[in-house]
C-alpha cells in the first residue's frame, strides 16, 4: 500500500458545508461532536498540548549553557591579555636593565607597563646577566587568586 499509514490514534477529519455554504469541520473536536453527547473533548485549541511550555524550558536551560561558555571565553580572554602584558612590562624592564640603569628605574619601567593592574616586579643579577620577573593577578578571577607570570632575561651592558 502505497501513501501514509494511518495510527490508530489519528482521527479523520472530512469538511462538510452548512447552509450558508461555509465549510465546517466535523470530527471529534468539533462544535457538532460535542453537542452529540460523545466523549468530552479534553482540548480546546491547537496551543493547550501536554508539552505546552516545553520549548522555554529548553531554551532556559540552553541560554546558561550559552551564557557559561560566554563567560568562560571572556575570562579566559582576560587571563590571555594580562599574561601578554606581563611579558611586555618583563621584556621592558630587561631592556632597561640592558642599558645599565638601576634597580628602582628597572621596576618604574616594567610597572609603567603594566599600568594599574598592580602586579609583582622583581630584579636578579647574575653576573652580567638581568633577569626581570614580572607576576600580575588575572582581572577575571581577582578571588581565585591565579596569577600571570614572565620573565625575560637581558645581557647587561658595562
Amino acid at each position: 500500500m502505497t501513501g501514509r499509514r494511518r495510527d490508530s490514534r489519528t482521527v479523520a477529519r472530512t469538511a462538510r458545508t452548512d447552509r450558508a455554504g461555509r465549510t465546517a469541520r466535523t470530527g471529534p473536536d468539533s462544535q457538532d461532536a460535542r453537542c452529540a453527547g460523545d466523549a468530552p473533548v479534553t482540548r480546546v485549541g491547537p496551543h493547550d498540548r501536554p508539552d505546552r511550555g516545553a520549548v522555554t524550558a529548553e531554551l532556559a536551560v540552553g541560554m546558561v549553557a550559552v551564557a557559561a561558555v560566554l563567560a568562560a571565553v571572556l575570562a579566559t580572554g582576560a587571563a590571555t591579555l594580562t599574561r601578554l602584558t606581563c611579558i611586555d612590562a618583563a621584556r621592558t624592564g630587561a631592556r632597561v636593565a640592558a642599558l645599565g640603569e638601576s634597580d628602582g628605574e628597572v621596576v618604574a619601567a616594567a610597572r609603567h607597563v603594566l599600568g594599574g593592574r598592580g602586579g609583582d616586579v622583581r630584579v636578579a643579577r647574575d653576573d652580567r646577566w638581568v633577569t626581570v620577573t614580572v607576576s600580575a593577578p588575572f582581572t577575571a578571577w581577582p578571588a581565585a587568586g591565579a596569577r600571570a607570570r614572565a620573565t625575560a632575561t637581558s645581557w647587561a651592558e658595562p
